[in-house]
């Protein structure tokens, strides 16, 4: 089971939060990740984000990032998106 949690923030708070599983064999890790935010981003009626080159090291590093205004073309009403790895198969 591949689980990733998607937080909005802002001003410290968090705002609205959701859990996406996937236990779909025949994806690799990466697939899961691009099809889990673009559910999340569905769940908060949100543009998918850019990933920049910054955003990818920290997800490597650490199976979590935050997507800031910098990463959406559309204005955003808060502060970061935060996506983490909980449960990797």
């Amino acid at each position: 089971m591949f689980r990733l949690w998607g937080k909005e923030f802002h001003n410290n708070h968090l705002l609205k939060d959701i859990v996406i599983c996937d236990d779909d064999p025949s994806r690799n890790r990466t697939r899961k990740v691009f099809k889990a935010l673009e559910e999340i981003c569905v769940a908060f009626d949100l543009s998918v984000p850019i990933w920049l080159d910054s955003t990818v090291k920290d997800f490597q590093r650490h199976s979590k990032c935050r997507f800031t205004s910098d990463c959406f073309i559309e204005h955003i009403d808060f502060d970061f998106l935060e996506i983490q790895v909980i449960e990797e198969d």
